[in-house]
């Protein structure tokens, strides 16, 4: 029996081997034009094609988080966003994107960001899918470039919200730990429609209608608008105006509405500026909530390997609809970034928060009304183009 088979392996070995030195005779251009030559070299011509025009990217991200509280939650409190962690070493964010960019010459487009790790379950903790449904997939859109003007481009899917000066990737923002703002103020993620036009060089718009705030799939039967005004006065300045409004709770006609504005503003070019203001209101058991508040950001890139990137914020949560208690909290952040040519970032950031109440968990049941943190983040990031 024991022959047998070893008889049928070596069979099956020998037909794989046959077949694949067949499939290389086929592939020599002395032979293209013998035996179906020419559609093989046309069928690998599409996909080398495919992939030159598709960029692939991704990143792993992790940290080392230390709350000078030492919280017996283990975890800081919920004006922090992703680096929650106390005394741990903590996978952050890992992720595999492909994208295609639509042009004049090749009008569809796609993108898909493939995410696993804690900080995709926190984005997706609301979903009203369940969070598991969508859990790996951080944005997944069509993309088409009509033929209007300059091109108006057209997307249906899943992206990230374009409210705020921060993203959910550590690796494109100046700071590790998320700013307060991006953290109470905004939404993650919006699944509908967008359009977006450059009605110039210093002029860009774009218009949305989606589900709402942080759901794949619709709870209520009226849209949420968005609108959004980009002007570049000047190649070292730029202005972003965006406005969200719409229902976000079932059985209710009342509108959540949040104005933000980003100005961001290159001094030189080793020196960058950028502020963000959020104003949000909303209305909880028929009384109006209010929110607001203002980051001041500034990057010094000293070299190509070494940048500090300070931060101060001031967050009013008027009524406690945000953070869950009716404060004014204020944070400042430092953060010195290490980057090496092979896409290896380290950043070192120390972070005090602050608040004009007992909000911060001290030992096991005190509160108290500041909280120190200390982070090494580690980011490896890769692409194609």
């Amino acid at each position: 029996m024991k022959s047998n088979y070893s008889r049928i392996l070596r069979h099956c070995v020998g037909a794989i081997l046959g077949a694949a030195l067949f499939s290389a005779y086929l592939a020599t251009p002395a032979l293209a034009q013998q035996s179906g030559g020419q559609t093989t070299q046309s069928s690998d011509s599409k996909v080398l094609d495919f992939f030159r025009n598709t960029e692939l990217s991704g990143f792993v991200d992790g940290y080392y988080g230390y709350n000078f509280n030492t919280p017996a939650t283990r975890k800081a409190g919920p004006e922090r966003t992703f680096d929650v962690q106390h005394n741990s070493f903590s996978l952050n964010l890992a992720e595999l994107s492909l994208e295609k960019k639509p042009t004049a010459d090749s009008r569809g487009g796609f993108r898909l960001d493939l995410d696993y790790g804690p900080t995709q379950d926190i984005v997706n903790s609301s979903e009203p899918s369940g969070p598991h449904v969508f859990r790996n997939i951080g944005q997944a859109y069509l993309s088409y470039q009509a033929d209007v003007g300059k091109g108006l481009q057209i997307d249906f899917g899943k992206f990230v919200t374009p409210l705020g000066f921060e993203v959910i990737k550590t690796k494109n923002n100046w700071n590790y730990s998320r700013s307060l703002l991006f953290t109470m103020a905004i939404p993650f993620y919006h699944m509908g429609v967008r359009a977006t036009y450059n009605v110039n060089d210093k002029i860009a718009l774009a218009g949305f209608v989606v589900n709402g705030w942080n759901n794949s799939v619709a709870t209520i039967d009226k849209k949420t608008v968005i609108g959004q005004v980009i002007v570049k006065p000047t190649s070292a300045l730029a202005v972003t105006e965006t406005y969200i409004g719409g229902p976000q709770v079932p059985n209710t006609t009342e509108w959540r509405d949040v104005s933000d504005t980003v100005a961001t503003y290159n001094i030189t070019p080793k020196i960058s500026l950028a502020g963000n203001y959020d104003y949000g209101q909303d209305k909880e058991s028929g009384a109006k909530v209010r929110w607001q508040g203002v980051a001041g950001d500034a990057k010094f890139q000293a070299n190509d390997w070494f940048a500090l990137a300070p931060r101060w914020e001031y967050y009013d949560d008027e009524h406690g609809f945000t953070s869950g208690a009716a404060q004014k909290i204020k944070e400042f952040t430092i953060t010195g970034e290490l980057k090496h040519k092979d896409g290896v970032i380290a950043r070192l950031e120390y972070r005090h928060d602050y608040s004009d109440i007992p909000f911060f968990v001290k030992n096991t049941s005190t509160f108290k009304d500041h909280q120190d943190t200390f982070t090494v983040g580690l980011i490896y990031a890769f692409s194609t183009k």
